[in-house]
């Protein structure tokens, strides 16, 4: 496939981070350890991740013109990460997240606001030149515009020989109902631990188990579910596992879940095995517990 590049589609957003060393008590003024700006959103942390791998990737979403704006585009600029598939909204608001990043935990508590920037949609994605890449990545938002585009690419894929297909994976993070519809349109689906457990399942094998019937035939489930490690399952039936690699120190685990899946796409996307895979999200996802925001994750051994 070449330098074909990974497409992600989803949110990009500003999170300012405040680090404490512990959480604060209601109607109290207490002093961050630090604080910070920095660009979030599932799909947008995942391609920082793969441009750290030295995957070629790009980005798909929308902006709202303005300060923050200009912080994300230098910001994926450095990562060199092609945005040239953005769309600007001039009068709307800039999505922002307010995350509390407890060092003494390593949890992540966010405020999240998004008041009228719309996401992409499948009319926008009509105008992508599918022909320049090999993995497209959806995470999971409005969910049926987003099956519209996966098949504008299962269109596409038709007129290919299967060693040129795209893979089309899906993120279904947030217990929404109208995200569920998703399950069947994904070669990999990823599904979360809050997902998950909103099923009533209380572990990822099970979950995998429980779920495998939404997704279509030959795709392939994968669930990460925190410290106890990752569990994916193919068509053959057969419960891959991958332990947790936790750091010496839980520092921050804001994106740690984008971390994983994109580690997991990188693998896949370059010939791995799914058992390599999950190992190696789980691996590097460890690690990005262990730092603040992304860079520091990728040793030279790993790409």
């Amino acid at each position: 496939m070449g330098d074909k590049k990974i497409l992600c589609i989803g949110l990009v957003c500003l999170d300012i981070i405040n680090v404490v060393d512990k959480y604060p008590e209601e109607d109290t003024d207490s002093r961050c350890l630090s604080q910070r700006w920095q660009r979030g959103g599932n799909a947008s942390n995942s391609c920082t991740v793969l441009s750290l791998l030295r995957a070629p990737c790009a980005f798909m979403g929308s902006l709202a013109p303005g300060p923050v704006a200009d912080f994300v585009l230098a910001d994926f600029h450095k990562y060199d990460i092609d945005v040239s598939l953005l769309s600007e909204h001039v009068q709307c608001s800039f999505p922002a997240s307010v995350v509390i990043s407890n060092i003494s935990t390593g949890s992540r508590t966010i405020l999240h606001m998004n008041r009228n920037l719309p996401d992409v949609t499948s009319a926008d994605f009509s105008k992508v030149d599918l022909s320049q890449y090999k993995w497209i990545h959806w995470e999971g938002r409005n969910a049926e515009e987003q099956v519209k585009m996966i098949q504008q690419v299962v269109l596409y894929n038709g007129t290919l020989p299967q060693q040129h297909r795209i893979t089309i994976s899906v993120e279904i993070e947030k217990t929404r109902e109208a995200l569920y519809q998703l399950f069947p349109h994904g070669d990999m689906v990823f599904v979360s631990k809050d997902v998950a457990m909103h099923f009533g399942f209380q572990s990822a094998e099970a979950a995998l188990k429980g779920l495998y019937s939404r997704v279509k035939q030959g795709a392939v489930l994968i669930c990460a579910w925190a410290e106890k490690g990752a569990d994916a399952m193919g068509p053959d039936g057969v419960v891959v596992h991958s332990d947790a690699f936790p750091p010496e120190a839980l520092v921050d685990t804001l994106g740690a879940g984008d971390t994983f899946n994109a580690a997991v796409i990188y693998t896949l996307s370059n010939g791995g095995s799914l058992q390599e895979a999950l190992t190696f999200g789980c691996q590097v996802a460890g690690r990005k517990c262990g730092v603040h925001g992304y860079d520091g994750i990728v040793t030279t051994q790993s790409a």
